[in-house]
């Protein structure tokens, strides 16, 4: 392995490990589980919960993870689904930051509250977000972009996979803390957002490293900076954003969320269970490799608390923003 993988990653998924002998001993699960995953086949998130599975039997008597596909929406329709089902463990979801965080903000119709139709078990992974820029813009700094910005409001346009995406809402983020604007051009998908970017149809975007990384190696485009403080190992001498303006520190997340009102012992045991993947050198190791990411692990305590705070986070810029998802 050529990385070094995140010491907090390491140190709160073997924290997830350890278990006492009675939850050792739970009989869960006695049948196969249903994974359901909020977007389609062949993506990051689907990609993710497919390496998860593949490990599950490893650390339960060889029971099986059945990944079930529920996309559309943004993810609020398989978070609708998991939202009815019985706390019992049988149902479990690949959550997402907009169907268990913020879909009520995005749809204001959502038939569930994201902040309590969850029972939050673990928080699997991040994955960086990378500003880019087309070669053809001159300025190469965040703080050049910010000046040329405010010198000539809306002479930027930027492109996202979609009102609401993560890369929409990351680039929001970024505007409002920097007091500037650019004009919004929405595509339906990450791959088309960056091949815009790539043709010159818009100057900026926010993907995920994952997406814009090959773009960016053979220079079409141009990293300007990483959404995570400690930046990424995959993009050496790109700063992060918040070297700029100071306390920027976000990621694409996902984890383990089950329906609300499970029994505490069964979230400890399925968060063990988790945990113990997570771990998995092989599993960190696949998270790096194909999504540019950094497993995270830790309590169902921490991942409630990383929920409310992203919450909190995009409150403000999706209400500010007049946002509301297509």
């Amino acid at each position: 392995m050529q990385h070094n993988l995140s010491r907090r990653g390491l140190v709160l998924g073997g924290a997830a490990v350890l278990a006492t002998p009675a939850l050792a001993q739970s009989p869960w699960p006695d049948r196969p589980i249903r994974l359901i995953v909020p977007f389609g086949p062949g993506g990051a998130v689907d990609t993710l919960s497919r390496n998860v599975a593949s490990r599950f039997g490893e650390h339960t008597n060889g029971q099986t993870l059945v990944v079930e596909n529920r996309p559309g929406a943004g993810g609020t329709i398989a978070g609708a689904f998991v939202a009815t089902q019985r706390p019992d463990g049988q149902v479990l979801m690949m959550a997402d930051m907009g169907a268990n965080a913020i879909g009520r903000l995005l749809y204001p119709g959502l038939p569930y509250d994201p902040l309590t139709a969850f029972t939050p078990i673990i928080h699997l992974v991040n994955l960086p977000g990378v500003l880019m820029a087309h070669p053809s813009v001159a300025e190469r700094s965040v703080d050049e972009i910010v000046r040329a910005a405010k010198a000539r409001p809306d002479g930027f346009t930027y492109s996202s996979a979609g009102t609401g995406n993560g890369s929409h809402l990351f680039m929001e983020l970024f505007l409002k803390r920097a007091g500037i604007r650019m004009v919004h051009v929405p595509y339906r998908s990450g791959a088309e957002m960056v091949t815009a970017l790539v043709r010159g149809d818009a100057q900026f975007g926010f993907p995920t490293v994952s997406s814009g990384l090959s773009m960016i190696r053979d220079g079409r485009a141009r990293a300007v900076a990483v959404s995570e403080p400690a930046g990424s190992q995959l993009l050496p001498g790109t700063p992060a954003l918040a070297t700029t303006l100071p306390g920027f520190d976000q990621s694409v997340w996902h984890g383990i969320v089950a329906p609300a009102g499970m029994d505490r012992g069964l979230v400890q045991r399925i968060n063990e269970v988790f945990g113990r993947i997570a771990a998995m050198p092989e599993v960190q190791e696949a998270v790096f490799r194909q999504q540019a990411g950094r497993v995270v692990g830790g309590t169902p305590e921490q991942f409630t608390a990383h929920i409310r705070k992203e919450y909190e986070t995009w409150e403000p810029v999706i209400r500010d923003g007049n946002i509301k998802a297509d």
